[in-house]
């Protein structure tokens, strides 16, 4: 049972909170980086939903080339982490907890990449999208937030 249990909630395990209390203002760096981030996207057009129809009918390798690309940026920096133990900025040590295969996340990634077709938006660029205009996308970003919801309220009676 401890095992299951385990296997249920390995991605709450966060070793990486840091203990140090910070002012007030201390998160806008954060704030910009956000804003930096979306803007990077809008012109880049990773945040259109063209280019996402475009991916998701084969037609065009622009998103798979994004996509790809951070894949291969993601692995190289967590590889660097790993093997010159970088630590946070505040110098504290940053430990990546491994993760097990379940056939939920066949069924989670289905449903999610459903969804990314559907609506031509994934979580991460709807804010961008909502920021340049397209308030439609609010809609998908409620129906995000109530599954994500639903995922959280039925989370222990899903198979694993």
């Amino acid at each position: 049972m401890e095992k299951e249990k385990d296997i249920r909630h390995q991605d709450t395990v966060c070793s990486n909170e840091t203990n140090l209390q910070h002012r007030w203002y201390f998160s806008f760096k954060y704030l910009l980086m956000g804003i930096l981030f979306g803007i990077v996207f809008v012109k880049a057009e990773v945040i259109s939903w063209f280019r996402i129809q475009e991916m998701f009918r084969l037609q065009s390798f622009h998103m798979f080339g994004v996509i790809g690309m951070a894949v291969v940026t993601g692995m190289i920096s967590v590889w660097i982490i790993k093997k010159f133990n970088i630590k946070t900025i505040h110098g504290e040590p940053i430990t990546i907890a491994p993760k097990k295969f379940s056939k939920g996340q066949i069924y989670g990634g289905l449903i999610f990449g459903f969804g990314w077709a559907i609506t031509g938006a994934c979580p991460g660029p709807l804010f961008a999208q909502i920021g340049t205009g397209v308030l439609v996308v609010t809609i998908t970003l409620l129906s995000a937030i109530l599954g994500t919801w639903v995922y959280g309220y039925f989370r222990e009676k899903l198979p694993h």
